[in-house]
């Protein structure tokens, strides 16, 4: 039986270790905006000869899930080939995080360090860096927060980190206590190119247990002033500031203070529903046993139910020791992913980094209606005020990509995960399939075995379902259906298959049916023409179909479908009476790559049995086909169809960002090619055979990804409009029209293929 994995703690992934224009304008912005910049958009990638589109698009950078390729700038032939392999056309910005060395109320040094480590960051092409609260002077220095000499020091500090900024590229975010108004501020300031273009004061003062802010510091959260002037410079002062970039869409940046994320209403909640998209946290937050995981859990939920980016940075070593001890923890999640993670209690400071995917959260955002419906229902305050700043990122270089990226989106790479997903898997088809027997009052099923990967699924479902219901497996009525192409391999595996599940297993030669149907018809073949046209194949899955639908009559039983997501996504079915169509399909909703995972962890989990764990693995190695057309005596089939439809690891790759996401074609290629251009490069789910760790280059993946285009947009709609019934098992979701993806059968795929030839080598 499949039973539940061992409780795990989460996996995390492991830490991964441009010129700008001076000036900002501020503008005043209502409670709701859309949080897109005005600045130039991503008009369409330009070549060297200047072919149309508006110049080179703004966007910001990403990265490998188990695996980052190093960051690197290399220039490649063409302005065209750059643009596509330049992280910012595809809608990403490289954010880091570090919490640098510091002594205890010494600005001077402190500055220094926090300089040395903006410039390791830039280095790696951050676009923002984050420091520590309170960076500049330390965090635990009581009244010394008070004193003018170190506050004036603090000033100082702040100006020299203003004159070496300068010549770098990225945005940086410090904490220091700040004079303002006559009082004194916990306050963080975002400086770039020499220019303090904004600071936030903190919110919420904790004064409670080892906290006592409110003795040294006013709260953010009242009548403030408008602006601050620090080391000879100006700059908006406030909570209801937004840093927006004019030349990056979709980067709108908040910043709020350690125990503001505390909060039951962190300031940032309704940043984001101001258009904010990256939300920053300078923390000082001392450590205690078991205080990581809470801080995880808050920036996880926060950056999820915001659907932002949210960004921490603890204070850590030489952080005083008197009361207490820091860790150092820094953290970046996107919408309640963590995509980078700083090593605690580490003696030497280095940078995380990651790309965040702003066009993603916008397209979240967009499709999420909850959102929207939460900014209008739940004004700020009073307005935020947005300033606007050139970020002028670096667009010609090949920056590499530095974030989770799985080969296989729909399968997790390790162990544990893996376990607790084909659990979850197997469990929601087998509950679908369930009620569906419950409510109907039926006890039996009819399916079609084949001796391949999606009635091998459908069938281990089955078994399942009636264990749970307490029914006998003798009321699932298998049937192998051998034709004219059908191989001794998949009908003996068939065959074995049934035997070892206990299953009521049978076998209906289809070669006089179909042969007859050809005659009736008037086809060649019948006439001993070796003409194997799609009427050739079509009347032998039709005739299957028509079979298992008459036998579920004569039996009083379901027909149990077996097509699976892929398949439906490239059009790869027989409409109507054909495999398309059955009385609840298991399977409608689970793509062919974590099919064969479930297979092969069934197999070697040995739930069903050792019996058919050698059947099982058989099945996984043989060649994915319809084996609709007869060979010419060659021991393998005829047909191979990922000769036809493309790799599906591909195809299931595209299939995710297309209809999870609504990615273009150029951007999936994008990741594409970081995912699987290296087989060495990141992980692997566990017992992918290693004559399936193959890499695919920037050439295959375009090919294919214009198959998927032209079959998913141009010819196969018809068929997702007109499904069976079946459950939803994975956030990749479901192409039924009940469902995930609705979508009219005669729309024109033009714009997806005219972004195809975005892709240096998509031409064919």
């Amino acid at each position: 039986m499949i039973s539940a994995p061992t409780p795990r703690r989460s996996r995390r992934p492991r830490p991964v270790a441009a010129s700008c224009a001076p000036g900002s304008s501020i503008t005043t912005a209502g409670g709701r905006s859309s949080g897109r910049s005005t600045g130039s958009g991503r008009a369409g990638f330009c070549s060297a000869s200047g072919i149309e589109g508006a110049g080179l698009p703004q966007a910001g950078p990403t990265a490998h899930l188990s695996g980052v390729r190093p960051p690197h700038r290399r220039q490649t032939e063409t302005l065209f080939v750059t643009a596509f392999h330049n992280l910012h056309t595809h809608g990403f910005v490289r954010a880091a995080a570090v919490a640098p060395r510091l002594r205890v109320a010494d600005p001077a040094f402190n500055v220094a360090e926090t300089i040395a480590m903006a410039r390791e960051a830039a280095a790696q092409g951050a676009s923002l860096v984050l420091f520590p609260e309170l960076g500049l002077s330390a965090y635990a220095i009581d009244d010394l927060l008070q004193q003018s000499a170190l506050l004036e020091a603090v000033e100082q500090a702040v100006a020299r980190l203003l004159a070496e900024s300068r010549d770098l590229a990225p945005v940086l975010f410090v904490g220091a206590p700040v004079r303002v108004g006559g009082r004194l501020f916990n306050t963080a300031l975002a400086i770039h190119r020499g220019r303090l273009l904004a600071a936030w004061p903190k919110s919420y003062l904790p004064s409670y247990r080892e906290f006592y802010e409110k003795r040294h510091f006013a709260t953010g959260l009242g009548a403030v002033p408008p602006t601050l002037h620090l080391a000879g410079q100006e700059a908006p002062f406030g909570t209801d500031i937004l840093l927006r970039a004019t030349d990056l869409p979709d980067l709108t940046i908040h910043v709020e203070i350690c125990e503001d994320v505390w909060a039951p209403v962190p300031p940032s909640t309704a940043a984001a529903l101001a258009g904010a998209t990256v939300l920053l946290n300078l923390s000082a937050s001392n450590v205690t046993v078991g205080k990581s995981a809470y801080r995880h859990a808050l920036c996880q939920v926060h950056s999820a139910r915001c659907v932002a980016a949210y960004l921490y940075s603890a204070a850590g070593n030489g952080e005083s020791s008197t009361d207490l001890a820091w860790d150092g923890q820094a953290m970046i999640y996107e919408n309640g992913t963590l995509l980078a993670e700083a090593p605690r209690f580490a003696r030497e400071a280095a940078p995380i980094l990651a790309d965040l995917d702003l066009e993603r959260l916008q397209q979240e955002r967009l499709r999420m209606t909850s959102f929207g419906d939460a900014a209008d229902f739940n004004p700020p305050s009073r307005p935020f005020r947005t300033v606007g700043f050139a970020l002028a990122p670096d667009t010609e270089s090949d920056l590499g990509l530095m974030r989770p990226l799985s080969r296989f989106p729909f399968v997790p790479d390790d162990d544990a995960r893996l376990s607790e997903l084909c659990y979850e898997a197997y469990n929601i088809q087998s509950y679908g399939l369930r009620q569906r027997l419950e409510s109907t009052g039926i006890k039996r099923l009819v399916i079609g075995v084949s001796g391949g990967l999606d009635s091998t699924q459908a069938l281990l479902v089955a078994a399942h379902a009636f264990d749970t219901l307490g029914l006998p497996r003798s009321g699932i009525l298998a049937y192998t259906l051998p034709a004219f192409a059908t191989t001794a391999r998949t009908k003996s595996n068939a065959w074995a298959l049934m035997k070892a599940l206990g299953v009521s297993a049978a076998e209906i030669d289809m070669t006089p049916a179909s042969l007859q149907m050809l005659r009736d018809i008037g086809h060649p073949f019948a006439e001993g023409e070796p003409v194997h046209d799609v009427t050739f194949e079509n009347v032998q899955a039709g005739a299957r179909t028509s079979l298992l639908f008459r036998l579920a009559n004569h039996h009083d039983a379901l027909v149990l479908g077996t097509g699976d997501l892929s398949e439906l996504a490239l059009g790869w079915a027989t409409y109507g009476v054909g495999d398309h169509m059955s009385h609840y399909n298991v399977n409608a909703s689970v793509p062919k790559t974590l099919i064969q995972h479930l297979i092969r962890w069934v197999a070697e989990s040995g739930a069903f049995g050792e019996a058919a764990k050698p059947v099982l693995l058989d099945i996984l190695a043989t060649e994915i086909s319809p084996e609709l057309v007869p060979g010419a005596g060659e021991d393998g089939p005829a047909q191979k169809t990922e000769d036809f439809v493309g790799p599906y690891a591909l195809q299931d790759f595209t299939l995710f960002y297309t209809t999870r996401f609504g990615m273009r074609p150029s951007k999936v290629a994008f990741l594409a090619w970081h995912a699987w251009h290296d087989v060495a490069a990141g992980a692997w789910p566990p017992h992918t055979p290693p004559d399936k760790r193959i890499a695919y280059d920037l050439p295959v993946i375009a090919r294919w990804l214009r198959v998927f285009v032209r079959r998913f947009f141009a010819t196969s709609q018809f068929k997702r409009s007109a499904l069976p019934n079946g459950p939803k098992v994975s956030s990749g979701g479901s192409l039924s029209p009940r469902g995930d993806w609705r979508a009219p059968s005669d729309a024109s795929p033009a714009a997806w293929l005219a972004d195809l030839d975005r892709i240096p080598v998509a031409r064919d």
